[in-house]
């Protein structure tokens, strides 16, 4: 049987890459994605965002062999932590 931590679909990779974010209202900022999974992304940012929001992402790579992965995402998940906000978020598309 698995322990919890392994109890997921998808494995978690940990990041700590910024990451470029446009809302539904097209208001551009920028984050830290702090991991990623096949299924979704946990992301830091300075302002609350609202659950059920769908966000666009640009996370670029660290190498030029390998291009920018863009998503459309999902929040399930806004809670306070220092001074942000720890998203969680489903990608619902992978756009490149």
């Amino acid at each position: 049987m698995k322990d919890y931590s392994e109890k997921r679909d998808f494995h978690r990779m940990q990041i700590n890459s910024e990451i470029e974010i446009t809302d539904s209202q097209g208001n551009r900022f920028k984050g830290i994605c702090r991991d990623l999974s096949a299924a979704g992304m946990q992301l830091y940012v300075e302002q609350e965002v609202a659950v059920g929001e769908e966000l666009q992402t640009i996370l670029h790579s660290s190498s030029d062999q390998f291009p920018p992965l863009e998503t459309v995402c999902e929040v399930i998940r806004c809670e306070p932590e220092g001074d942000g906000f720890l998203l969680g978020t489903n990608i619902s598309e992978v756009t490149r």
